[in-house]
């Protein structure tokens, strides 16, 4: 693919979005403010009300910017080990490592394990970071990362382990060529993000708002070419200690929906152990 091509057609799909965002901007704006109304409570005060908890909060952040990137496709040169089985998708963007014999991890209970194991046996290993632990469903799921910053459900690498404590299998998707944008963009800021959550409901009584992190999500698919758009996720622990993810456009303070890409046609089924 001609990279330069590519890249003047990001630009010019960029310049229409810069004119589409900037009219919805202010109103999107105002929406994830505190405007504080004489007479109704701050919104400090209606967490309180509703026991919706949160600790230190994320101050240092005030700009990002736009991310390009394209996803990858996987060559048999990039796997080499004889305990592998290979199993990659038709457009080759995505593939499913069966291990022979599994991989003994060294303690399921320490994350540093799971980084350990992907450092010594995945491909690019050093550019995912570990996001969650399913101990329960033994699913370890890692995210590529720009500095310090991850890419939500792009770019993922998602490690299954037995009753043994052994790696059996993993599935990776990977994106490269990546770019930040020179224009810097307003953050909005975190108390801003939670009340833009809990005016549009998903924030519920007796919550515990965990973790506050800036990363990326996908904005707009242009064949393999991607432009991200920085985006706020908030880990909330419910009141029945199950945990929830929301994801918030740091720019526009939208809430965006997230989930799992996958082919069309294609389960998930981690086999039978």
């Amino acid at each position: 693919m001609d990279w330069n091509r590519t890249k003047s057609i990001f630009i010019f799909v960029f310049l229409i979005l810069n004119i589409f965002l900037y009219s919805f901007y202010v109103n999107r704006y105002n929406e994830a403010k505190d405007i504080e109304v004489p007479g109704e409570k701050t919104i400090e005060a209606r967490l309180k009300d509703d026991n919706i908890t949160y600790g230190t909060l994320p101050n240092n952040i005030e700009t990002a910017s736009y991310i390009s990137a394209q996803v990858h496709k996987f060559t048999k040169a990039e796997f080499n080990s004889n305990n592998q089985q290979i199993i990659p998708t038709d457009d080759n963007t995505k593939v499913r490592v069966i291990f022979m014999k599994p991989i003994k991890l060294r303690n399921v209970n320490e994350d540093s394990s799971f980084t350990d194991f992907v450092l010594a046996n995945i491909y690019e290993g050093a550019s995912y970071a570990l996001w969650k632990i399913d101990r329960e469903e033994r699913i370890a799921i890692f995210s590529q990362k720009t500095n310090n910053r991850m890419f939500y459900y792009n770019g993922s690498l998602k490690i299954k382990w037995n009753a043994n404590n052994e790696v059996t299998m993993y599935e990776q998707t990977m994106i490269d060529n990546i770019e930040e944008m020179e224009q810097q963009e307003t953050v909005i800021p975190p108390l801003q993000i939670i009340q833009t959550l809990y005016a549009k409901g998903p924030l519920k009584p007796d919550s515990k708002i965990t973790q506050m992190k800036l990363g990326y999500s996908t904005l707009v698919k242009l064949t393999r070419t991607q432009v991200m758009v920085p985006t706020w996720e908030v880990r909330v622990k419910l009141s029945d200690g199950e945990t929830e993810e929301y994801f918030v456009n740091a720019v526009e303070g939208k809430v965006i929906e997230l989930q799992e890409d996958k082919q069309e046609g294609e389960e998930e089924d981690w086999g039978v152990e």
